[in-house]
């Protein structure tokens, strides 16, 4: 070793366990004998091969490190430590309320850009970031990942692991910690590297295994890192959980469990006592990214009222106009001629990314993605969106902004049947944190939300219907998120009718139905589920006998249960009837589906008499 002595490495990574250890003890909680298996590796990582410069934390070269292992957070911030980034006393606050220093990584210290903690994301998310790199940027930064053996077992790191190899990430660095023993028993594996690597190798990676704590080897194989290669790189680490510490090591049933008060006491003198070692990265190289084509105007594609158009491929050709923008980007899930974002990639080739049927792998691409600035938007039907629900429940941890498109939703898809209906996406998404969910009824209202979503933080959601729907809105409606559309009224309205997509034509139906009868009605667009336009919900709930809202998705969590929310608070409740999908439905054509689950504008109409019926007793 040139620079840095074995001997300063030794004390630096014996610093790290230290604190690692301090810091859970005073929390009385965490896993810091996961911290003591890395720490030899992430010390010569941290003093020798990363580039990240903390006064310039957004330097676009920098290296990105990502603890995928996110409960090995003691060690992460024991870094911060020795880098001069947090002090002693901060890091003392570990999973104290308001710290910054929270059980799992979040993204609230500089260089820390998304929340790991549930197992197997860290990698799938760094493939994202590892594209931005190598086709984006093109700069030559690398992607470090700390991974554990233990998540090792999700199918969603070998799905990284295949488009890794398949967009040949080579600024892409795994390092696995395999310390043999997970949270309840030895992991699948134990320490069998060579299990790890030649599962690896079959995928198309470059593998290496070490001594996980000879400093001298460990330095060796992560120089590989700047070597010419051509495939991303694997480097398997055989360590020992608890190392360095008697009585924890290599011991089962220790896994996120701090050291009583004796025990660290006699660990710490174990490893040498407390040190203040300052240590700091390697700054970037000073590399300018790639230039980037300037933005041109975007030119919104608009629909003729005398037509019908399919909201997916509205979302499609308003994709496609958005590319104007070069920080436009977009991923699918190998149904790209289905939800037609293959109009954005025919367009814009270098910025479309596919990721093949991997749902959680697009999600955790557009994470990726989005921590460099780029404007993601991901499709694939509402349905298969449910697989990744953990990489988007993630994701609003990270306080991630990424744009999601589930199409072919509800039963008005059809004959393809419930396994591809998606009936359960809108609660899924109305769950999310800070989450934004849309549903539109037709293409003009779908191009203004598509291109809203662009400039929309956080988490938004978009869902597209199958079939074709007329056009009810012109060209120049404005539509925004927390609105809503009063799409017919008198001035002696009896019901309200409140739809979203599908059955918002439905709804109108219904009204022609009662307006012959001499039924008066108010029909709502409530295209925006979350937020949902209460102001205009209460003013109906006032001026109108009740509402009726249909919606195509199961009756829990979706539509109706956000306009009940409306009104949980309110002194006086109007009455609410919802009808939504209650049955586990079949194959049948998209007007039968929805005259047999009871949302078609029969139900409807049906359902605003019974309203009209109770009033009148």
């Amino acid at each position: 070793m040139t620079t840095i002595a074995t001997q300063q490495l030794r004390e630096l990574a014996q610093q790290l366990r230290v604190d690692s250890i301090r810091a859970t003890s005073a929390a009385g909680s965490g896993h810091p004998t996961s911290a003591l298996s890395a720490a030899d590796l992430m010390a010569v990582l941290w003093a020798k091969h990363l580039r990240f410069d903390f006064d310039q934390p957004h330097h676009p070269n920098r290296d990105r490190l990502v603890f995928s292992k996110g409960h090995a957070s003691p060690l992460l911030y024991a870094l911060y430590r020795a880098g001069g980034i947090i002090s002693e006393d901060e890091l003392m606050t570990l999973r104290q309320m308001g710290s910054r220093l929270e059980g799992h990584p979040v993204p609230r210290l500089p260089g820390i850009e998304v929340a790991t903690g549930s197992l197997g994301q860290g990698l799938p998310i760094a493939v994202g970031i590892a594209l931005a790199g190598k086709y984006l940027d093109r700069l030559p930064y690398r992607v470090w990942v700390l991974l554990g053996d233990s998540e090792m077992a999700e199918g969603s790191v070998w799905e990284a692991l295949e488009k890794a190899n398949y967009y040949k990430l080579t600024n892409l660095i795994g390092i696995l910690d395999v310390n043999r023993l997970g949270q309840s028993r030895e992991t699948e594996f134990g320490w069998n590297t060579e299990a790890y690597t030649l599962r690896a190798r079959m995928l198309g990676w470059e593998t290496v295994t070490v001594d996980g704590h000879d400093l001298e080897g460990i330095d060796q194989v992560l120089a590989l890192a700047s070597s010419e290669r051509d495939r991303p790189l694997l480097i398997v680490a055989k360590t020992v959980k608890g190392r360095g510490v008697a009585a924890v090591e290599n011991q089962n049933g220790r896994h996120g469990k701090a050291l009583d008060d004796e025990m660290m006491k006699t660990g710490i003198a174990e490893l040498g006592g407390v040190r203040h070692l300052q240590v700091k990265p390697q700054p970037p190289e000073e590399v300018e990214p790639a230039p980037q084509p300037e933005p041109t105007d975007i030119i919104l594609p608009k629909y003729d009222a005398a037509t019908q158009v399919a909201t997916r491929l509205a979302y499609g050709e308003t994709l496609r106009a958005l590319g104007a923008r070069p920080d436009v980007v977009v991923l699918d899930a190998e149904v790209s001629n289905s939800t037609y974002s293959e109009l954005f990639a025919e367009a814009y080739p270098d910025r479309y990314f596919e990721m093949w049927v991997a749902e959680q792998q697009m999600v955790a691409a557009a994470v990726g993605l989005a921590t460099t600035g780029r404007i993601v938007f991901s499709s694939t039907f509402a349905a298969f969106l449910t697989r990744a629900y953990d990489f988007i429940r993630m994701a609003a941890v990270s306080r991630s902004n990424i744009r999601l498109c589930g199409s072919h939703a509800g039963v008005a898809i059809g004959e393809d049947g419930p396994s591809q209906m998606g009936l359960e996406d809108l609660s899924m998404m109305r769950s999310i944190h800070g989450s934004t969910v849309f549903y539109p009824c037709d293409g003009n209202q779908t191009v203004k939300l598509v291109r809203a979503m662009a400039d929309q933080p956080g988490i938004s959601y978009i869902r597209t219907t199958r079939g074709k729907t007329p056009i009810i809105y012109t060209p120049d409606e404005d539509f925004r998120p927390g609105g809503s559309k009063v799409v017919r009224s008198t001035g002696n309205d009896q019901v309200t009718l409140v739809g979203a997509g599908v059955t918002l034509h439905e709804a109108l139906k219904a009204a022609d139905m009662l307006f012959d009868e001499g039924i008066s009605v108010r029909v709502i667009d409530a295209y925006s589920i979350k937020p949902i336009d209460a102001e205009t919900l209460r003013q109906a709930g006032r001026e109108t006998l009740g509402l009726v809202v249909s919606e195509d998705h199961w009756a829990s969590g979706g539509l109706g249960d956000a306009v009940l929310e409306v009104f949980a608070d309110e002194d006086i409740r109007p009455r609410v009837i919802k009808l939504a999908v209650r049955e586990m439905p079949g194959s049948g054509t998209p007007e039968e589906q929805l005259d047999a689950v009871g949302i078609g504008c029969r139900h409807i109409a049906e359902a605003a008499r019974r309203l009209i019926a109770v009033a009148a007793v």
